[in-house]
């Protein structure tokens, strides 16, 4: 009966409305694929903008419809970011130019990663026309994290625009304070620099422009601080060869924050040249730090501060001295939180232990003079 088969065609049915018409290959819009996987839309043009993990067949003007394929490979850098990898790490396994399972059949993310955590970054393939943005190729900075603050940032570092950056640097370090602009705001440059230098061997200059004008923005706050009198200080310094010098501003200028008064004694610092601005300042700590890159310095031993009482404590920071952090003469810090809250303590304690003891502010002399006249 063709009239009734006729009339049975054009009942309406319930579909989804994020699937498109039937064709070769059904599709799936931006919502459904999100839904899908548990994340924001938002995060899936993220993805399609940093790391090219978008729709495949994808035409400029037209609505994003990802494959079967497509969504197999965001399940898969998801499942590879919830076992710890980074987004670049997970984006580099994923956009393989091997044979892409569809949904479903998508390699275990833990062998898919293994042995290829640094592979340079290859988009998928796109319709002609559309130009995807590779991760730390062009003018673009790779941000892992990137707030407002540092997408700012990054543009201006790309553009090589040092008085943006120190601007910017100067606003953020008034508003939010040391930390937390060197945690959410230059941190995620740097570290977004680096992996443009790894996956394209370009960018040294924007890295020694950015931390220039760091440098720059974290004196300026410094300068703005003053310690009260009578508080031991705090030596910072980096023992030759070691030659980075920024982590050690930003943690003066932390220190500044909390009114700790500061020697910054720089980079590359012979030890005995340690060991004697260490008596004659009667410091409370001596911090030092080590990137590890240009080779371990010599540690300093508690032989090197006998002249010292009371006996400044050892603080070490820094990936190069990971190795150290067992030593129980010592004190490791992670990172620059922690290297602040354990520096403001030693200040506190070494203070009162000052006061206590009759020695004032902690100096060789007063405790020399003490030693002589009891």
């Amino acid at each position: 009966m063709p009239a009734a088969e006729d009339h049975a065609a054009g009942e309406p049915t319930r579909r989804d409305p994020a699937v498109a018409e039937p064709g070769p290959e059904a599709t799936l819009g931006v919502a459904a694929v999100a839904r899908r996987l548990g994340v924001a839309t938002g995060t899936l043009r993220t993805w399609d903008r940093r790391y090219g993990l978008g729709p495949s067949e994808h035409q400029t003007g037209s609505r994003r419809r990802y494959t079967s394929r497509d969504v197999a490979r965001l399940d898969l850098m998801r499942r590879l970011m919830l076992q710890g990898a980074t987004p670049a790490e997970a984006a580099r396994v994923a956009c393989r130019d091997d044979d892409r399972p569809a949904v479903g059949e998508a390699a275990e993310p833990a062998a898919a990663l293994k042995g290829r955590r640094r592979e340079p970054a290859r988009p998928a393939p796109v319709a002609r026309g559309r130009r995807v943005q590779r991760p730390g190729g062009g003018r673009v900075v790779p941000l892992r994290e990137g707030s407002p603050a540092a997408r700012g940032l990054a543009r201006a570092a790309m553009s090589l625009d040092g008085d943006a950056c120190t601007a910017m640097l100067v606003a953020s370090l008034r508003r939010r304070g040391v930390v937390p602009t060197w945690n959410e705001v230059l941190c995620p440059v740097l570290a977004g620099v680096g992996d443009r230098w790894r996956s394209t061997g370009s960018g040294i200059e924007v890295e020694h422009l950015l931390s220039e004008s760091a440098e720059a923005a974290l004196r300026s706050g410094t300068r703005t601080h003053h310690a009260p009198q009578g508080v031991r200080p705090v030596v910072l310094a980096a023992l030759s060869p070691e030659d980075h010098r920024l982590p050690m501003v930003a943690l003066s200028a932390a220190l500044a924050e909390r009114a700790v008064p500061v020697r910054m004694l720089g980079v590359r610092l012979p030890l005995q040249a340690l060991a004697d601005a260490v008596v004659r300042t009667g410091p409370a700590a001596v911090f030092l730090w080590s990137h590890g890159t240009q080779g371990q310095p010599r540690l300093p031993t508690l032989d090197h501060f006998l002249a010292v009482r009371p006996r400044p404590a050892l603080v070490l920071g820094g990936p190069g001295w990971e190795g150290e952090q067992w030593r129980r003469e010592v004190t490791w810090v992670a990172d620059l939180d922690e290297a602040v809250r354990t520096l403001v303590a030693l200040t506190d304690s070494g203070s009162a232990l000052a006061d206590t003891d009759g020695s004032g502010d902690g100096s060789l002399a007063a405790d020399r003079a003490r030693e002589e006249h009891p």
